[in-house]
């Protein structure tokens, strides 16, 4: 009597089934091997800590931005005024974009952060940097169609090799989704550092100096846009950029930064 056998596995087959059992055991101890003798560095001191971040100490020197703030500028209020209160800087001044967001306030952690990140080839910052600066602008992101980082002048990029805001729309696009165009939006003139400068010199230095390239008015055009940048301190740069892409028709600019400088005597009216 005939009965069905079934077929017996190949040898080729069963090689491969214990190939593979063996990359990933190789795999897995590579990363149990890389974990021990390289554990996690705190992103600020290079202290190790449990997990990727910042060791409890350098935590502790990072004022976190939360509400109550300006609705318009997310300047934080020294108490809550109720919702829907802007600043008196925000009525006396309002600025092109429609609102701003920070996840901390520049102080010395945060500018370590941030001269580390931007002058000193500190790359690895940027996921970081990039998450907080997600969970501050989570509305914001929510709404938007496209992240445009602030722009390097071609001579400064080619110098420093990379764009540091455009290191963290990077990391900021993984956590929302949100794509990236680094072409976007162009600065046409080189500038001079605005450290040092009035709040009237830092409007007039970045005048003019920032602009859509022809090629690039359909991506922008119809767009809720969130602009990246490291730190925030007059708006000067950042309201450069918004007029820029709303003369190209972007449908609103909203403004997502690292750190913002906070003057304590701001208040809501």
């Amino acid at each position: 009597m005939e009965t069905d056998v079934p077929a017996p596995r190949s040898i080729a087959a069963s090689l491969h089934g214990v190939l593979r059992l063996c990359r990933q055991a190789v795999r897995h101890g590579a990363r149990l091997a890389i974990d021990i003798a390289l554990p996690t560095l705190c992103v600020a001191c290079r202290e190790p800590v449990d997990g990727p971040g910042v060791c409890a100490t350098c935590w502790s020197q990072l004022s976190f931005i939360a509400p109550p703030y300006c609705e318009r500028l997310g300047i934080p209020f020294v108490y809550d005024p109720g919702p829907g209160i802007l600043s008196m800087q925000a009525i006396a001044d309002p600025p092109a974009y429609a609102r701003a967001r920070a996840a901390v306030r520049y102080d010395e952690m945060a500018r370590t952060l941030v001269h580390a990140l931007k002058f000193h080839d500190r790359v690895d910052l940027a996921p970081t940097m990039g998450r907080w600066m997600a969970q501050a602008g989570a509305p914001l992101l929510a709404d938007a169609d496209l992240l445009v980082p602030v722009p390097l002048h071609w001579r400064r990029g080619f110098s420093r090799r990379y764009n540091q805001s455009g290191a963290l729309a990077r990391a900021i696009s993984r956590h929302a989704n949100v794509p990236v165009s680094r072409d976007a939006l162009r600065r046409v003139r080189a500038t001079a550092h605005q450290i040092g400068l009035s709040k009237a010199e830092r409007a007039a230095n970045v005048q003019g100096a920032f602009r859509v390239p022809p090629e690039n008015k359909s991506t922008v055009q119809g767009r809720r846009i969130v602009l990246i940048d490291d730190v925030l301190t007059s708006g000067a740069t950042v309201d450069a950029c918004a007029r820029a892409l709303l003369r190209a028709k972007a449908a609103s600019v909203d403004v997502l930064v690292f750190a913002r400088v906070v003057e304590t005597h701001k208040s809501p009216i």
